[in-house]
């Protein structure tokens, strides 16, 4: 099973399939997407998210987005799949809408696994249903309709996600800042390296950030910055050609010999190294 809609005056796409490894080559739009996939199955499947192997459970979601190299080599079961274009709904233009930044998409410092609770499983496969009966009612509207059961799709998850992915003593407030912090050093992470720089955007204190982050994360913020640094070295070099120096000078360094020494202390090994070693792209 495989459908798609496709608004070619405003560029904007939604895709959703029962077997994204079967169908992934058929979409008209393959890059650029936000993905969420879900294992339906009754047994547990396995993929590659940059290169780590991934074990999906039953009733289980995992969302990434375009930064992300997602593999399904080893996926032997069906995986259905949700994705979309900014152009089809821009996460960001809508954050007041889903607040799923930080949480579910971009600046997310662990891999976004949500469990579908057994009291809330008729809800999903009603939805899923949903999806289907819209997709064949193609009329002027369906692509309103469309978005609509995506928005609600994110919020759920985004709701299942701040349940049982963060830590249930932090307040709204406390959430909001993670979610912002994280998302600011997705985008700026290359540029800003120091704790007081993200803390000057959100208007708190270097301190503030890290007494929440004490209780939030085993991870402090200024080693939350270090790690997504590394994640894009390490994604560039496996996926990729470019090289060792190219990357220092995309990632800000000035100096190769200064990315080496970074990489090293991140990784355990030089980047020649971990090149020589990477993991299936």
């Amino acid at each position: 099973m495989k459908f798609e809609f496709n608004d070619t005056k405003l560029g904007s796409h939604l895709g959703f399939t029962n077997d994204i490894k079967k169908y992934q080559n058929q979409f008209s739009v393959s890059s650029g997407n936000i993905y969420m996939l879900w294992n339906r199955n009754q047994q547990p499947l396995n993929l590659y998210i940059d290169g780590m192997a991934i074990e999906l459970l039953p009733d289980q979601l995992v969302t990434t987005t375009y930064l992300q190299h997602v593999s399904y080599e080893k996926t032997e079961l069906p995986l259905t799949a949700f994705h979309f274009n900014r152009e089809f709904y821009c996460i960001n233009d809508h954050d007041h809408e889903v607040s799923c930044n930080g949480i579910l998409f971009f600046g997310t410092q662990d891999l976004p696994i949500i469990s579908i609770p057994q009291e809330q499983k008729r809800k999903f496969d009603t939805l899923y249903e949903v999806f289907q009966d819209e997709f064949s009612t193609p009329d002027g509207i369906q692509g309103d309709m469309l978005q609509m059961l995506l928005k609600r799709l994110i919020i759920i998850c985004t709701r299942l996600a701040k349940e049982q992915l963060i830590v249930k003593k932090l307040d709204n407030d406390q959430v909001e800042i993670i979610r912002k912090f994280n998302v600011l050093v997705d985008t700026h992470y290359k540029t800003k390296r120091k704790v007081s720089d993200y803390a000057e955007l959100l208007f708190k204190s270097p301190k503030t950030l890290s007494n929440l982050f004490s209780i939030y994360n085993q991870k402090s913020p200024q080693q939350i910055i270090l790690t997504r640094l590394a994640l894009e070295a390490k994604r560039l070099i496996n996926f990729t050609d470019k090289q060792n120096q190219e990357i220092a000078y995309d990632l800000g360094f000035n100096d190769p010999a200064h990315f080496s020494r970074f990489f090293k202390k991140m990784t355990g090994v030089s980047p020649s190294q971990y090149r020589e070693t990477a993991p299936i792209s």
